[in-house]
């Protein structure tokens, strides 16, 4: 097992519960698995297709994902084939002859091909070695993605007793996966479910404030980047995709009401690196096999948490850092509501409701993003803090709100625990709606208690004090507030409540950054990565994973033997493109010898790194946690050497200007003087800069006598 993982993947050690799962596979058991997006299902399969003696039938819904997985393991060295609808009669017959040659290991095939009577019959002469049923929650009516002809499958059982069955998914609920072991007839399976916690993903809730600026604020720090947008409507999809591109962004829309050739081309674009950001509705996603996106953004609110974290999930694949940003409005819920309350069934509408409401308390949580997330879907959550959410790396200040959980709860005592959240808060800011006079709520004595705070500040004060646990809420379609016994224990006294103070401005989330990657060397490699991948028709990422460009830009292997050791290296890609890799390495190296002999030290040569990975002066001190002015002259040196030519992101254009012309006046061996000229609104570090870009030209280099 870990020779063929090495050999074949590249690997040199299995993830959580995959090494459990392909035993029980090649002891012929069947099996049921639950791993999150990226937590390497596929493996547990494709494996065990090349221990085992016959082929791997897996049955997939959807083309692209077949042949992505078909491109991958061809790329390692393992002969895998497709039966779909985009092959040719001539293309069809020549797999079946391999198959019954027994010169394919693992064959996918979709669950419409599969059920055709000619397909059957021709399988049973095949040497079957077992079958796997990805993204098994499509055979469940109760799953989220519910697929009638996946209902057919169940009779891989009685048409293949003997052959063990493997079913996989990346999310189902405990009634969902009761019926896919049902549905499928599996045999005293061993279930085996991982953790929903993606340690990858960093959260962010941003109120949605100016958020087409903000957006655009992020997607200028990340230029380059692969990224998925999301938004709740076509037509929100085609005019955001219109204005990136004007702003000079390769992004594309994806949305159902496009032609399938037209979706196809811009999914094709975005897996081929050739377009950087996709803008889509929920129709984008399901069989993107795309390990580099680097962020996940959700423009308008998601309908509930279940596709939250699906749609995040497609990020990170290959277990490095991605942003899940979700810009949140209350108007955002008032139109899903609004849509919600269209559906013809009271108890889908509840549902739908019920499930937007856990959506909302997310959104507006002061707790831990992963915490609140983990404990929607029945995983407790051990720690305090998760170190990889705004919450957590920036905590919000709070403040002793026992008095404000006191009103608002005399408030919901007043009215005799029967209004939901909006009403009470109407009646403690003191407000005149036709609703509160008709009643009399304007008599009671918690009228107008709350004045201190407006109506957004207390649906926050109130939604946290659900969370905490003082609060109930009761009722899916028409939620009520409702007292319990630790509402009273805050009512006598006996127990305080701890409150988060308001939102006041939107800040930029201070994240850690790997400054040991040379990124000059991986942009580098990604370029050659990228050429290969056109000249063979491939996606990128199936020549090597971020994650191994990652590694071969920190350890710069030189030899084929420690080239083997970095991530998804394989034999079969050590021989295809070895040399090729290892020879810009080589070359790169070299190049930083010369740089040492230009002068700048390995401590200028760090910052130069991270201002490639367009960190801003702050950012690089906090990284490297030296002082402001200590990176600011690593950067005149920086200049000097001629590796770094603009300053334009730092000082604008038309300060340069003014601290140039001082600088002609005055010369620029000293700094005081042309700090003094030019008064308070200028800084040393400004000056400086600036005067090393004068610097910089030979003309100058005489002007000022250095």
């Amino acid at each position: 097992m870990h020779q063929t993982l090495q050999k074949y993947f590249g690997y040199t050690e299995f993830r959580p519960l995959q090494e459990e799962i392909i035993l029980d596979v090649l002891n012929k058991k069947d099996t049921f698995v639950l791993m999150p997006t990226g937590g390497g299902k596929s493996l547990c399969y494709q494996l065990p297709s090349l221990l085992l003696s016959g082929v791997t039938v897996v049955i997939s819904p959807l083309i692209s994902l077949m042949k992505d997985q078909v491109d991958t393991l061809r790329s390692n060295g393992i002969s895998a084939a497709y039966l779909n609808s985009t092959l040719s009669y001539n293309e069809s017959q020549d797999i079946k002859t391999a198959l019954l040659e027994n010169q394919i290991k693992v064959l996918y095939v979709a669950p419409e091909r599969l059920m055709m009577s000619q397909t059957m019959s021709f399988l049973k002469d095949v040497d079957i070695s077992l079958f796997a049923v990805d993204e098994a929650h499509c055979i469940s009516e109760w799953g989220h993605d519910f697929r009638p002809e996946y209902r057919r499958v169940n009779i891989l059982r009685t048409n293949f007793p003997k052959i063990p069955i493997i079913a996989l998914t990346a999310t189902a609920s405990p009634k969902v996966r009761s019926d896919i072991i049902s549905q499928l007839h599996l045999s005293d399976p061993n279930i085996y479910v991982a953790g929903f916690d993606r340690k990858n993903l960093f959260y962010e809730v941003r109120p949605k404030q100016d958020s087409y600026n903000q957006l655009l604020l992020y997607l200028k720090e990340h230029r380059g980047k692969c990224g998925i947008i999301y938004c709740l409507s076509r037509n929100s999809v085609e005019m955001l995709a219109a204005r990136l591109q004007k702003k000079g962004f390769r992004a594309l829309p994806y949305h159902a009401g496009l032609s399938d050739i037209q979706r196809a081309r811009n999914q094709d674009s975005f897996i081929k690196d050739n377009t950087q950001i996709i803008v889509a509705t929920i129709a984008f996603g399901m069989g993107i096999d795309k390990p580099n996106v680097r962020f996940v953004i959700h423009y308008d609110l998601p309908k509930n948490l279940e596709s939250y974290y699906q749609e995040t999930g497609r990020g990170g694949r290959d277990g490095l850092p991605c942003d899940c940003l979700l810009f949140f409005s209350h108007g955002d819920r008032y139109k899903i509501e609004y849509f919600i309350n269209q559906k013809n069934s009271k108890n889908e509408q509840n549902i739908a409701l019920a499930q937007l409401r856990e959506m909302i308390n997310y959104c507006s949580s002061s707790t831990c993003r992963r915490g609140v997330l983990l404990k929607y879907f029945g995983e407790e959550f051990t720690r305090d803090h998760c170190d990889n959410c705004d919450v957590c790396l920036n905590p919000r200040e709070t403040f002793d709100g026992t008095e404000a959980a006191k009103k608002l709860m005399h408030c919901i005592e007043d009215l005799d625990q029967r209004f939901g959240l909006n009403h009470v808060i109407e009646v403690l800011v003191g407000s005149r709606t036709k609703k509160i006079l008709s009643n009399k709520h304007d008599l009671l004595d918690s009228y107008s208690l709350g004045e201190e705070y407006t109506k957004d500040q207390w649906k926050d004060i109130a939604r946290e004090m659900i969370q905490q646990g003082i609060l109930l809420v009761e009722g899916e379609r028409y939620p009520i507030l409702k007292l319990n016994q630790e509402s009273f224990d805050v009512l006598d006294g006996s127990h305080a409540v701890n409150l988060t103070k308001p939102v006041k401005e939107i800040g930029v989330i201070p994240k850690p950054v790997n400054s040991q990657v040379d990124s000059e060397l991986f942009d580098r490699l990604s370029e050659i990565r990228k050429t290969l991948a056109d000249e063979q028709n491939i996606p990128p990422y199936i020549i090597f994973s971020d994650n191994s460009l990652q590694q071969m830009a920190i350890d710069r292997p030189a030899t084929k033997t420690n080239f083997l050791n970095i991530i998804g290296v394989g034999e079969y890609k050590l021989v295809k493109y070895g040399d090729i890799f290892l020879r810009e390495i080589a070359e790169h190296s070299a190049k930083d010898n010369t740089m040492h002999s230009k002068g700048l030290s390995d401590t200028q040569l760090e910052t130069l790194n991270l201002q490639k990975q367009n960190l801003s002066i702050e950012q690089i001190a906090e990284v490297r946690k030296l002082s402001i002015s200590t990176i600011v002259g690593h950067i005149e040196k920086l200049i000097l050497a001629g590796e770094i030519n603009s300053i334009d992101d730092w000082v604008d254009q038309e300060k340069q200007n003014i601290i140039k012309e001082v600088i002609a006046d005055m010369g620029c061996e000293f700094l005081s003087p042309i700090k003094e000229k030019l008064g308070d609104g200028y800084l040393y570090e400004d000056i400086k800069l600036v005067r090393a870009t004068v610097m910089v030209g030979s003309l100058n280099n005489f002007v000022c006598g250095i």
